[in-house]
């Protein structure tokens, strides 16, 4: 997502018409990303002529964990498949990557794929979380008159614009009787975001973990609601169309070995979180509160999931925060196309 400035009413907003060089221009980012990507993938090794490869583009978490104990190429070896990694800062980021080519696996929240492909990009989903409303929040500072959802009005809230917290705060108003513009809106990415919740420039903020986890245990942040019975809140992994084509059983192993870390660490969560810590650079105590509240499981990508996307692909046309209604069965994983 762009660094978006600070707009007081989502109604005075210039809302983003995101057609594909628009959206291409807000990833501006993916040229240097993909340049040290490229260089990432050289030190993987190259394939041989004729070699099946899988290029997986990773955000620093999960998938890093996956990288680090090397059992997706162990379990690829024998099929003859390479792997390579390639890591970006963002998950729209890792969508464009996708979009010119440079990479065929990767990992992203529930809304940049919209945009995606509200672009163009050939994207289908190759596997989902099971769903975690737990680990995105609005929160308060400790000291806030806000008690309830319904104190927000006329509230200004930070959030991260066209993401999933935004999808979050229009269905949590919603079910506290109040109008997406019955809130001031203010604009933010995370990083921002937290600078003005700290400096008691905004009166709330919409935020995922592991910043939610971060604020809580740094800022002494209050939580006002969580996600639980508004949203889902799941991630995804995406692919091509094309590759997905020629290549399913790479993808199911893929699924298989992400499953099987998360089986770990559903087990295993102390264990999970200071291996997490090291590698997002935080407080064990952070990411032991972040796992500590998160559901555990991938799984195949199915019609009800679809629908769930199908709702937020919705929310942002009606918010013009895409340009087109979207059909999400486009980016159906080529079994569930095919009925199998």
């Amino acid at each position: 997502m762009s660094q978006a400035s600070v707009i007081s009413k989502p109604a005075a907003a210039g809302v983003l018409n995101t057609t594909r060089r628009q959206w291409l221009s807000r990833t501006a980012g993916a040229a240097l990303a993909l340049a040290s990507g490229s260089a990432l993938a050289q030190q993987g090794g190259n394939a041989t002529a004729g070699q099946r490869v899988l290029r997986v583009g990773h955000q620093k978490g999960w998938l890093s964990i996956l990288k680090n104990r090397g059992t997706l190429e162990k379990r690829l070896a024998p099929l003859g498949v390479a792997v390579r990694w390639v890591e970006f800062n963002a998950g729209p980021v890792q969508l464009e990557a996708l979009n010119v080519g440079s990479i065929d696996f990767g990992d992203v929240g529930e809304a940049p794929p919209i945009f995606a492909q509200a672009a163009g990009a050939p994207l289908v989903y190759a596997g989902a979380t099971v769903a975690r409303p737990g680990l995105e929040a609005v929160i308060v500072p400790k000291d806030s008159a806000i008690r309830s959802v319904a104190d927000l009005k006329g509230k200004r809230i930070a959030y991260n614009k066209g993401s999933n917290v935004h999808y979050f705060l229009v269905k949590l108003l919603e079910k506290h009787g109040l109008k997406y513009g019955d809130v001031q809106s203010v604009f933010l990415a995370p990083p921002d975001a937290r600078a003005a919740f700290e400096k008691g420039s905004v009166d709330a903020w919409v935020i995922w973990d592991p910043f939610l986890a971060s604020a809580q245990k740094t800022l002494d942040a209050r939580l006002l609601a969580d996600a639980r019975g508004v949203v889902h809140n799941r991630a995804y992994y995406f692919t091509s169309r094309d590759y997905a084509s020629r290549n399913a059983d790479v993808l199911r192993i893929a699924i298989e070995e992400i499953a099987a870390i998360d089986s770990w660490a559903a087990k295993n969560k102390s264990a999970a979180a200071a291996e997490l810590s090291q590698i997002l650079g935080l407080e064990p105590a952070v990411t032991e509160l972040y796992l500590s509240r998160t559901d555990f499981g991938t799984k195949a990508v199915n019609a009800e999931i679809l629908a769930e996307q199908q709702k937020i692909a919705d929310t942002f046309f009606d918010l013009k925060l895409i340009p087109k209604k979207l059909n999400l069965l486009h980016a159906a994983p080529v079994d569930l196309v095919a009925g199998r």
